[in-house]
C-alpha cells in the first residue's frame, strides 16, 4: 500500500455501494436476457397459447406480452408464427419421447416393461392436456407443419424401437405372441390413452360420464393396461 493511502473500510451501513448496484444490474441483465432461458419461456407460453387457441387463433402479441419480450424477438428466434408453432410441436413430441427413454424398460422383464410403458403413456396423456390438444390441432392441419420438422420422424421412431425390443424379448421368453407389429401396438396403446382425454367433452355429454373423474381414471388405467397385456400375451 502506498504511503498515505487509506485502506477501504468495510461497509456497515447495509446500503449497497454504487459498484455493488452496478454489479447487481449487470447480473440482472444477464439473467433477464439469457437467450436459452428466454427461448424456453417463449416455448412454454406458446405451448399454452397454441393449445388453447390453435394456430389460427393464437396471437404472437399475447405470447410476447406474457413472456415480457417483443414480437421482434419472437421472430428473431423462431422466424415466424408458423416457425414458433413448429418449435412447440417439436418440443412436446420430444418431451414425451425423452421421458419414455427414461423408463429404461429394457432393464425390466418384458411383461413388467410393457406395463410400465402403458402406464406412463396413460399418465402422460392424462396430465399433459396441452399435448393432446396440440396433436388434435395438427391433425386438423393434416400434419402440414410437423412434417417440416426435420427431427420429427427420428425422434418418434424411438418408441417403436422400445416396443420392438420388448416384443422380441417377450417372444424369446415365451411370454408374448410372435405375430405382433410394433407400430400397430403403439397405435393401440396411443389410441386408448388419447381418446379418453381428447374426446372427454363429447363423450361426457353423450353418456353423462366424465372420463377424467378420479375414480374413472384409476379404473381406465387398469383397464387399458389389462387390455394391452392380454393382447400381447401368448396363449397357454
Amino acid at each position: 500500500m502506498k504511503k498515505g493511502s487509506k485502506a477501504a473500510e468495510p461497509d456497515t451501513t447495509g446500503i449497497p455501494s454504487d459498484t455493488a448496484r452496478a454489479d447487481a444490474r449487470r447480473g440482472d441483465t444477464r439473467r433477464k436476457y439469457d437467450p436459452e432461458q428466454t427461448k424456453r419461456n417463449i416455448l412454454e407460453v406458446a405451448t399454452q397459447e397454441f393449445s388453447a387457441m390453435g394456430l389460427t387463433g393464437a396471437r404472437v402479441d399475447a405470447i410476447a406480452e406474457r413472456t415480457n419480450t417483443t414480437k421482434r424477438m419472437l421472430y428473431y428466434y423462431f422466424g415466424s408464427k408458423e416457425g414458433l408453432y413448429q418449435a412447440v410441436l417439436e418440443k412436446v413430441y420430444g418431451d414425451i419421447r425423452a421421458l419414455e427413454q427414461d423408463l429404461h424398460v429394457s432393464e425390466l422383464d418384458p411383461v413388467d416393461g410393457m406395463q410400465a410403458l402403458v402406464e406412463f403413456t396413460f399418465d402422460y396423456h392424462d396430465r399433459q392436456r396441452d399435448f393432446v390438444r396440440l396433436v388434435t390441432i395438427e391433425n386438423i392441419h393434416g400434419a402440414k407443419y410437423v412434417e417440416q420438422v426435420k427431427t420429427f420422424k427420428g425422434r418418434n421412431v424411438t418408441v417403436i424401437h422400445t416396443i420392438e425390443d420388448l416384443l422380441a424379448r417377450g417372444i424369446a421368453t415365451g411370454q408374448f405372441r410372435s405375430d405382433l407389429d410394433p407400430i400397430d401396438l403403439h397405435l393401440m396403446i396411443s389410441s386408448l390413452c388419447f381418446h379418453r382425454v381428447g374426446n372427454r367433452h363429447t363423450f361426457g355429454t353423450a353418456f353423462g360420464r366424465d372420463p377424467s373423474h378420479p375414480r374413472l381414471r384409476a379404473r381406465h388405467r387398469a383397464m387399458i393396461v389389462d387390455a394391452v397385456l392380454r393382447f400381447v400375451r401368448k396363449d397357454d
